[in-house]
């Protein structure tokens, strides 16, 4: 199956790869030249403009962006657009907000372009073991491309699946990440009070390890946990500094409009947003606030 890919960071290179793998026939299009050229060397055709890229394919045509989400996607599609034709089909399988995917493709089906919207896990380990997708959009149109579908995935029968309508992929994949703030956190806070109980000495690459095996608190979280200890058992290098990149609080704002109360994804976001502050007011202000009201020594900087 023919297939155009708009995007060759990392993850976009690496689905270029894994499709390739499993005999797809793949063109790809960055504004990074090097990017093309070492998609190229791994067997696929390259393109110098979204021009040359939509030429190089059959109708109907596949056009799958993994662009950043927001402005850039917007923009993508109305470059494609100016090449696109009645029947194609636009597949986003980047972290874009599901109302803008929703939006999309409410625009994009009056020019006769399908929409499909493809929230996307795996990171950078999917080439080697397949990658999530929470698919979006009509049914007739996510039938037509399951044989991409099936060779991202782990599996053709596992890992992927068709969610429901234009915008479905791409919230089910808002609230995954969502999930993933709160284990994140709770993996961290657990590892910290291990890390603080001075007197018993512990080594936390080998709790990591065993819990892998056998307990109910083992995951590929646990796995990456346990990787990272075991080369930096110390964390060293490494800034407390986390940020986000939006889902978490499209989760949390979405919990609100629903009144679905989800505290353990509030939280998780706050420490992140928390994390970013090495200069706190906050806790200049509580500092002062215990030593006015109850003599409590104040720490000084320096």
């Amino acid at each position: 199956m023919q297939i155009a890919m708009i995007g060759l960071g990392r993850m976009g290179a690496n689905m270029a790869e894994r499709l390739l793998q499993h005999g797809h026939e793949v063109y790809g299009y960055d504004k990074n030249p090097d990017a093309i050229r070492a998609l190229v060397e791994k067997g696929a055709g390259g393109a110098d403009d979204l021009r040359e890229l939509a030429g190089r394919l059959r109708p109907p045509r596949t056009f799958w962006l993994m662009v950043p989400a927001g402005a850039p996607v917007d923009e993508t599609i109305q470059s494609l657009l100016a090449v696109a034709q009645k029947g194609d089909v636009f597949v986003d399988g980047g972290n874009s907000y599901y109302k803008d995917s929703l939006r999309r493709g409410k625009e994009l089906k009056s020019s006769g372009i399908d929409y499909v919207d493809c929230g996307t896990s795996g990171g950078i380990w999917g080439l080697a073991e397949g990658y999530s997708l929470m698919v979006g959009g009509d049914k007739a149109v996510v039938d037509r491309l399951r044989p991409l579908f099936e060779a991202l995935a782990p599996a053709a029968d596992k890992g992927w699946g068709h969610v429901g309508p234009s915008g479905a992929g791409h919230f089910v994949k808002m609230v995954h990440n969502g999930i993933e703030y709160g284990l994140m956190e709770a993996y961290a806070e657990g590892f910290e009070v291990l890390q603080h109980k001075e007197a018993f000495s512990l080594n936390l690459d080998q709790v990591a390890e065993i819990w892998r095996y056998g307990s109910v608190v083992r995951s590929w979280l646990l796995d990456l946990i346990a990787e990272g200890l075991e080369e930096n058992p110390k964390l060293g290098g490494i800034a407390p500094y986390v940020v986000d990149s939006g889902e978490g609080r499209w989760t949390l704002a979405e919990a609100v409009d629903l009144d679905v109360p989800a505290p353990v994804i509030a939280i998780s976001l706050m420490e992140r947003l928390r994390s970013r502050d090495a200069d706190s007011f906050s806790d200049r202000l509580l500092a002062m606030m215990r030593n006015k009201f109850g003599g409590h020594a104040i720490k000084k900087e320096g």
